[in-house]
């Protein structure tokens, strides 16, 4: 299958790429520092492009099977659009190429619920500071969703918890409603991102995406993301 994937240099993308790559599709790694990437191999191409821009996006999607956005920023008190304007560069392209498949990243602080279960500290201290902090991105992301839902594409859109650095692909939980977790790790990320978009799952449907196992604690999630604004791109 002949991927195209967009925001491929930051750490989820170099995941999904790196397990495309290693499945046997052919992959386009999109990324604003293609001299920075990491990975090679016979079926890579990395294209320099910017997602605002519309006509290099629309140079990079043409000729593949699927589209995969990774896209992502830290968090920022400044006003975000490169969730919405980008992917509507994408969703544009995708159209006039005739592309179906687009899968992309959203959060879980879009739409955010409490989970069963979840502890009384959690939700009442961490998830408003951090849901806070997160706002010009989450509002942002909201804005993409509601650009993908109303393209007429094969679309699903994925919602990470709280990203962390995993070392294993874990039996991560895919969901449509809210499921206990506050957690998913990137590299059940990045596979879920390659199944979605190779196997067709989830058509038209927004997922969560939650590691159940070897996730970090409330504390270290607080740390990082709370005091040390500027948090991990997906």
């Amino acid at each position: 299958m002949k991927l195209v994937i967009f925001g491929a240099n930051g750490p989820t993308g170099r995941l999904a790429t790196e397990q495309a790559l290693a499945e046997g599709h052919s992959v386009t790694a999109v990324t604003r520092r293609p001299d920075a990437f990491p990975l090679s191999g016979a079926a890579l191409r990395v294209v320099g492009a910017d997602i605002m821009d519309a006509e290099a996006v629309d140079r990079a999607v043409a000729g593949h099977d699927a589209v995969i956005s990774t896209v992502g920023v830290p968090y920022t008190k400044e006003p975000v659009t490169v969730y919405s304007e980008g992917t509507a560069n994408v969703v544009k392209a995708m159209q006039s190429h005739g592309i179906r498949r687009l899968v992309c990243v959203s959060s879980i602080g879009v739409n955010y619920e409490d989970a069963p279960g979840e502890a009384f500290i959690f939700r009442k201290l961490i998830v408003p500071v951090l849901l806070k902090m997160g706002r010009p991105l989450y509002d942002d992301a909201a804005r993409m969703e509601e650009i993908v839902r109303a393209s007429d594409l094969d679309w699903t859109v994925i919602r990470p918890a709280g990203l962390f650095d995993g070392t294993t692909t874990t039996d991560y939980v895919v969901s449509k409603t809210r499921h206990p977790g506050w957690f998913t790790s990137r590299k059940d990320l990045a596979d879920a991102l390659v199944r979605e978009g190779v196997d067709h799952r989830n058509v038209g449907a927004v997922v969560e995406v939650i590691t159940t196992q070897g996730v970090p604690s409330y504390f270290q999630v607080f740390v990082k993301e709370a005091l040390h604004i500027g948090g991990s791109k997906k």
